[in-house]
């Protein structure tokens, strides 16, 4: 099926879970970075 119905089926499982060093529910766990302070990334905190 195209369309519509098959929108529904979209986002099976948890793209993001507590970041290690912010505490955060910002760490994707495919990027392997944290989207709020930067870790995986960037020894520096993110702006």
């Amino acid at each position: 099926m195209k369309g519509t119905t098959s929108f529904g089926r979209r986002n099976r499982g948890m793209t993001h879970i507590p970041c290690r060093r912010c505490g955060h529910h910002s760490y994707h766990i495919r990027k392997k970075f944290c989207s709020h302070c930067g870790y995986g990334k960037t020894p520096k905190l993110r702006q």
